[in-house]
């Protein structure tokens, strides 16, 4: 067992005494066997001294004994990590990011408080997951949909504190922007609403989010400022029809015009569902393909072909021009969906194709056609979290195949946030093909962004994880590199796995790291014990700036 850095063994085990009078000796977890599910299964420093793990976990009921919990650890000077459902797999999993905390397991607050359908919102607990809600939805015959990301084992609270997206309506795919309304367990053990949940008795707390004076939720997203013990969201009502679209252009620097149209589309509201890219060239389908839930193993590659979409030049163009004669596929492919009635869907699909029609030579597939609800069929074969259905299917890209007979053991992503351009797409393919030649990685496939944030581009890079220390250096090497090259043009990454919250935090430098002390500020007058996930996101309380982590 690990004890935090500056915890006695007499004060930890006293703690653990008292969490168990708290929640009941059932819910206590510090036996070896116990504490090891809350190590994260994807680390990326698997077994090394710096690996982050829990000394234990407790696991409240409900919010008077969060509250026990959190003043038992200001007692005691024990840090706790709050998780909800702990599987954000590949940025963190369930463990802590400061070695020795006690895991605050928040699965047996797994309520769905309220849903309201004329309102299309929800009131839920951090232990719902994707699916607990949906099967909430659909036990009550409520036509609404959940914007779920993959997968779908993950908790609405934890994905949207953690800002994570999802498919469907730009409003509702962004799980932060989409809340409306939370309940917060403070450090020092009392309780905060926000918004129209500040007032007794309110009427409105899932209908209005501003409520009176600044608004604060923005504070309990991606911090350690406090315990989320209950949030509401908005849904979006069930729409009468689903219409996708693909667009085709042949020429290399086609990629410039489908950007700008397609970000014009969205920003008019014309697209109203995520849109994506790919090269059918490269055999790169569009992320998030409706009929793309087949499993994503090791393809092929093409070395020069693949050489030349980094390359950009001349002979590289006039390379994947041979190639898309030779092989009837074009370079590039857009992906474009349209929610709501069957005639405005089908209208906006012909409005698109007019301006899509800019790009000379350009091509359409014929449109698919969802009416609701799915047919069985139509259930079979399509990516789920596009129609608001949770899914596990997005672990299938690390499965066994022939060209990978050994599966992946985990992975951790480099995520960072781009401009909407053509430009920037292959400016950034560029400088990661450069590190990972220069670092002695294998270069990965030309790299085209998700859509999941308006108005901007997001490129995920996964790398594998594995129970090789060396090999895990190597890539956290490359990964360090790719982050700090990066900033230099002004790339942020908007989420990070635990092990890089620091490496992270220290790019957003702007004014001598003045948004870092500002967080620093918040910490120590909300916890001035640093009880609360030290170090998550890089924010660090007085206890530990400096000192033993």
């Amino acid at each position: 067992m690990v004890l935090p850095p500056d915890v006695s063994q007499a004060e930890f085990d006293r703690a653990i005494a008292a969490f168990r009078n708290a929640v009941g000796p059932d819910w206590v977890f510090t036996s070896d066997d116990d504490v090891a599910l809350y190590r994260d299964a994807y680390s990326p420093m698997w077994s090394e001294p710096e690996e982050r793990v829990a000394s234990a976990a407790v696991a409240p009921a409900d919010v008077g004994e969060v509250q026990a919990a959190v003043r038992i650890a200001n007692d005691t000077r024990v840090p706790l990590y709050p998780i909800s459902t702990g599987r954000n797999l590949g940025y963190g999993g369930s463990a802590p990011a400061l070695s020795g905390s006690v895991v605050l397991d928040l699965k047996r607050l797994d309520r769905v408080l309220d849903i309201d359908e004329a309102n299309a919102s929800v009131l839920v607990e951090p232990g719902v997951s994707y699916f607990d809600l949906y099967r909430a939805l659909r036990d009550t015959g409520a036509k609404l949909w959940l914007d779920c990301p993959d997968p779908g084992w993950g908790s609405p609270i934890g994905n949207a504190l953690d800002r994570g997206g999802g498919y469907t309506r730009a409003a509702f795919r962004n799980h932060f922007d989409a809340h409306c309304g939370m309940e917060v367990v403070l450090p020092s053990g009392g309780l905060l609403r926000t918004g129209m949940g500040a007032m007794p008795g309110a009427k409105t707390w899932q209908q209005y989010k501003a409520g009176f004076g600044p608004w604060v939720d923005g504070l309990f997203s991606q911090s350690n400022f406090g315990i989320v013990t209950k949030m509401g969201f908005w849904m979006m009502p069930e729409p009468e029809a689903c219409l996708i679209g693909r667009i085709y252009a042949d020429k290399y620097d086609d990629l410039h015009a489908l950007v700008r149209i397609l970000t014009r589309l969205e920003n008019s509201g014309v697209v109203n569902g995520m849109p994506g890219f790919g090269s059918p060239l490269l055999q790169r389908r569009v992320p998030a393909d409706p009929q793309n839930n087949d499993p994503n193993g090791a393809t092929q590659i093409d070395q020069a072909l693949h050489d030349a979409f980094y390359t950009g030049d001349d002979a590289a163009k006039a390379l994947i021009a041979e190639r898309v004669k030779s092989t009837g596929r074009s370079c590039w492919s857009a992906l474009v969906k349209f929610y709501g009635p069957e005639r405005m869907v089908r209208l906006q699909w012909e409005i698109a194709k007019e301006q899509f029609g800019e790009i000379e030579g350009v091509r359409f597939g014929d449109p698919e056609f969802y009416g609701f609800p799915l047919s069985d069929a139509d259930l079979e074969k399509i990516h789920k979290p596009t129609f608001g259905i949770p899914s596990l299917s997005v672990f299938n890209f690390g499965i066994r195949t022939d060209l990978r007979p050994e599966p992946m053991v985990g992975h951790q992503a480099f995520s960072p946030v781009i401009p909407r351009t053509g430009a920037a797409i292959f400016e950034a393919n560029k400088v990661f093909a450069r590190i990972f030649t220069e670092e002695g990685l294998p270069v990965p496939p030309f790299n085209l962004p998700g859509c999941v944030w308006e108005r901007a581009l997001m490129l995920i890079c996964i790398f594998p994880t594995t129970h090789d220390v060396e090999t895990n250096r190597k890539y956290r090497k490359a990964l360090r590199r790719l982050i700090a090259e990066s900033a230099t043009r002004g790339w942020g990454e908007y989420r990070t796995p635990v092990a890089y919250y620091d490496t992270v935090m220290s790019t957003y430098s702007f004014g001598d790291h003045a948004l870092l002390r500002f967080h620093e500020t918040v910490k120590d007058a909300l916890d001035p014990n640093g009880i609360v996930s030290p170090g998550r996101y890089g924010i660090w309380p007085q206890r530990n700036r400096g000192g033993p982590r």
